[in-house]
């Protein structure tokens, strides 16, 4: 039905709310009552008296409202939201599927070097499978000692404090002679 054939008619369909356990007769009149100031159809403290409130009561209920009428205006997730729990299965899987790849990668790696001719690197520790073995042998077969790692930050820290204060360096007689005689008056 087209809207020219409703008026036509004189019966113009409009979308009437229906609440089936909706809101109190009370939140129906206040509603209708702030609608009313916010359509300029009546002035706030009209819709104060007709609800039997104070002005500054009326704009407390009027801003209220209006914060809910902005939360509900919020778009919704489609679909299922995913719980925590599903979130880290979900992450564990692409772990897996990640790991997966890069072996699958690595073995790639080894068969093109095996048929260009390139030597063969060591083997790397697989990342999240175990600790590095942090003393490897050498080539006579002997443990090399472990290197403690040292943060660079806190290695010029420690040469920052270790350091004593540098004398400022002299100005040449030329440098000092040509600020002095701009800066005077």
């Amino acid at each position: 039905m087209s809207s020219s054939s409703a008026k036509k008619n004189g019966s113009a369909k409009t979308a009437r709310v229906t609440w089936s356990h909706g809101p109190s007769q009370e939140a129906r009149r206040t509603a209708a009552a702030i609608l009313e100031v916010l359509a300029g159809m009546r002035t706030p403290s009209e819709a104060a008296q007709a609800l039997s409130v104070s002005v500054p009561r009326y704009y407390a209920l009027e801003q209220r409202a209006v914060t809910s009428l902005v939360a509900g205006c919020e778009p919704h997730l489609r679909g299922p939201v995913k719980s925590p729990q599903q979130r880290i299965a979900e992450l564990e899987r692409e772990i897996r599927r990640l790991r997966q790849q890069c072996d699958r990668q690595r073995a790639l790696a080894r068969a093109v070097q095996r048929t260009v001719g390139l030597p063969m690197s060591a083997p790397r520790v697989a990342i999240g499978k175990g600790k590095a073995n942090r003393s490897s042998p050498s080539p006579t077969g002997k443990k090399r000692p472990t290197r403690r790692p040292t943060v660079r930050a806190l290695k010029a820290a420690q040469m920052l404090r270790d350091t004593p204060p540098e004398e400022p360096a002299p100005v040449p007689k030329k440098v000092a002679e040509t600020v002095s005689a701009t800066s005077s008056p």
